[in-house]
């Protein structure tokens, strides 16, 4: 159920004076150390900002698709990473449980999920199944009452603090879809190892590194919904919401990159005057917010559909297409209109520089959506 007008501004409000007041002073900080503050992190627990897709009666605060990319427009004026760390409980951390749980584990698994005391983390992505996940190679053999799990997981988000893995498992060996499973896997449980955190070209403070299963015993109850098979079909619905949450991250860094290249340009002279009174920086300025504008609007309308129940496969991948390729433009002029200021680090543009390159990569990269778009296109005119 919407939230009334007025409670949706005051929710807005406040994530916005938290990323302005608390959030945009500790991005160099962020940057060097790679952690967050623990005051930070306790911050954004009382803001509910871990449980905005998770449903009131599981202690979130259960946002229409609309106002959750309204908030996550504003969570997009800083760096990526502050979202990152609550992104997979609103998302695939969790979307899997309300969408495929049980009553058994949605009330033992959201409740935590939504108030940040638990980290959840979706493991799809393999060493040699990444885009082709259909084809993913850890195994969940039944063993009686238990299952056992046996392979690696790669680039897993948030991987190195999760408590709670949602695990794509292969429970048939026929290379289709109703043969992968999921399970709700416990980070202690053993048989359950971690690599090393991944050095990355961007995003510090993002953390993921491989998940390594071996001989990892788990009860029947940790499959998903109770059910073998459901496994693939759930990723992809999940997915299909994570790509419209992507693309409202990537509108709200647009918005912050404009803002910061255009306070550069009215301050920076050359020639006795700003340089944003040149054609050429101002065809830039005006290229990236012609850009923005159109993306928002996409992404609106993708959620309104979504929150009406409609279908939205083709609407998500155009968004997470065309607004992840948008953002990465963006951030080019930025750097440009920054000049050789825009290549030190002193400037957020040259950090923001590196931050988008992986929004056309992960949940989905732009051949993928491209591939989805096309399949979904002639399926819609045939």
């Amino acid at each position: 159920m919407a939230l009334d007008t007025e409670t949706l501004n005051l929710l807005l409000d406040a994530v916005r004076r938290f990323v302005t007041d608390r959030l945009v002073p500790a991005e160099d900080a962020l940057a060097h150390s790679g952690e967050i503050p623990d005051d930070i992190v306790a911050e954004m627990r009382d803001l509910g900002l871990f449980g905005l897709s998770i449903a009131p009666e599981y202690g979130g605060l259960g946002l229409t698709m609309e106002e959750e990319v309204r908030v996550v427009f504003e969570l997009g004026q800083t760096s990526p990473a502050f979202r990152s760390l609550a992104g997979t409980n609103i998302g695939i951390g969790s979307q899997s449980i309300v969408l495929a749980g049980t009553d058994e584990q949605r009330s033992h698994y959201l409740p935590k999920l939504a108030s940040g005391e638990l980290i959840g983390s979706f493991a799809l992505t393999e060493p040699d199944a990444g885009s082709d996940a259909i084809s993913l190679r850890t195994t969940a053999v039944r063993d009686g009452d238990h299952y056992v799990l046996n392979g690696t997981k790669r680039f897993i988000t948030n991987a190195p603090i999760a408590g709670l893995f949602s695990v794509m498992a292969r429970t048939a060996p026929e290379r289709k879809a109703s043969s992968i499973s999921c399970f709700l896997v416990d980070a202690g449980t053993p048989g359950v190892t971690l690599g090393k955190p991944d050095k990355k070209m961007g995003q510090a403070g993002a953390l993921t590194c491989d998940v390594i299963f071996d001989n990892c015993r788990v009860p029947a109850s940790a499959l998903l919904g109770g059910e073998e098979g459901n496994g693939f079909r759930t990723a992809m619905r999940v997915l299909d919401k994570g790509r419209l949450h992507i693309s409202a991250l990537c509108v709200g860094i647009a918005e912050r990159l404009i803002r910061d290249a255009v306070q550069y340009a009215t301050q920076r002279k050359q020639f006795g005057q700003p340089i944003s009174e040149f054609q050429l920086i101002q065809a830039m300025i005006a290229d990236s917010q012609a850009e923005l504008y159109a993306a928002r609007c996409m992404v609106l309308d993708a959620a309104r559909k979504r929150d009406r129940g409609e279908n939205t496969t083709l609407e998500a991948a155009c968004c997470k297409l065309y607004v992840t390729e948008m953002v990465g433009r963006v951030a080019d002029r930025a750097v440009q209109i920054h000049g050789g200021a825009g290549y030190i680090s002193e400037y957020a543009v040259e950090r923001f520089y590196r931050d988008v390159r992986l929004f056309r990569i992960f949940e989905g990269t732009s051949q993928i959506q491209q591939l989805v778009i096309a399949r979904e296109t002639i399926k819609a005119y045939s």
